[in-house]
């Protein structure tokens, strides 16, 4: 049985996505063509592969066997394809990546411009999430993460920042009407901004100074999803509502207008910086190939603590 490659790269679009729709923007096809070709296959193999309702479509069992199986296959295949790409003068293709909401607003906007001016044949996709994914079976070429959250079986490149901190901050009215902790647990008598994991459980305010760690549990009126809402926390922070902790970059703007001021500084831990990782099991496409010797070649931050 052949069925058309085609098809197959539709199904395989149309389960990820969890729908035509969502499919179609993300593989630049309409979802009436994704949804003929979904069904030429499923009447070929003379199985339903997806259950569709008004509201979702989800993988039937066969369905999600067959995608098991398709996602590394056709990942072999794109590999297999890629191979021409070296004898082109330019790279060219798309490139996925999936990153953490931080890493988008703090590390790729200095690297990302002069990528794509390098290389022009080369289309960059950025998925910024804070769950961590299977790569292949979101179909990312690599991913950024930071050291404790990366798989034993990857390769791992240094990108952007070698050391970084976590600030705490709040409005110099709030602390005017409140107080200036002097110790991480007088945090514990404040109105703290909280984060929440995608896990479900909330972020512990972690502190070290001079081999000492701190770990406080505060509370307070305000609690939001760590990444797409952390914005949020610091409106509300330079709004005078309560303390935040965040990534020293993202305050750093804060800090300089004075909207902001740092709280218990001496006491912000260092942390080492993300890694660029990707399966090493497998060919490198010359996308992902061109931005690791990029980043390789580049990786000079300014805002580097080290």
């Amino acid at each position: 049985m052949n069925a058309d490659l085609a098809d197959l790269n539709a199904f395989v679009a149309v389960a990820r996505a969890g729908g035509f729709r969502d499919a179609a923007r993300r593989s630049g096809r309409s979802a009436s063509a994704l949804s003929d070709a979904v069904r030429r296959l499923e009447s070929q193999l003379g199985v339903r592969l997806l259950n569709r309702t008004t509201r979702s479509v989800m993988p039937t069992e066969a369905g999600r066997r067959l995608l098991e199986r398709l996602t590394p296959a056709l990942s072999e295949v794109e590999s297999a394809l890629d191979v021409v790409n070296t004898f082109r003068d330019r790279p060219a293709g798309t490139l996925k990546l999936n990153v953490p909401i931080s890493v988008a607003r703090l590390v790729l906007p200095s690297i990302v411009p002069p990528f794509l001016e390098a290389y022009p044949d080369i289309r960059l996709e950025v998925v910024a999430e804070e769950s961590f994914v299977d790569l292949l079976a979101a179909g990312c070429d690599a991913g950024i993460r930071y050291d404790e959250r990366l798989e034993q079986d990857m390769i791992a490149v240094p990108i952007g920042p070698r050391t970084q901190r976590f600030a705490v901050a709040a409005a110099p009215a709030y602390l005017d009407r409140h107080g200036r902790p002097l110790h991480p647990r007088d945090l514990l008598s404040h109105a703290c901004l909280r984060g929440r994991f995608p896990s479900g459980a909330l972020a512990t305010w972690e502190f070290e100074r001079d081999g000492e760690t701190v770990t406080v549990d505060p509370t307070g009126p305000l609690i939001v999803g760590l990444g797409g809402a952390a914005e949020l926390s610091v409106d509300a922070a330079v709004g005078g509502i309560g303390i935040v902790t965040l990534f020293e970059d993202w305050l750093l703007p804060f800090f300089e207008r004075g909207d902001l001021e740092p709280v218990l500084e001496d006491w912000w831990p260092r942390f080492s910086g993300p890694f660029l990782y990707y399966p090493g099991r497998r060919l490198v496409p010359a996308p992902l190939r061109a931005f690791v010797d990029f980043v390789k070649e580049n990786n000079r931050y300014p805002g580097d603590l080290s």
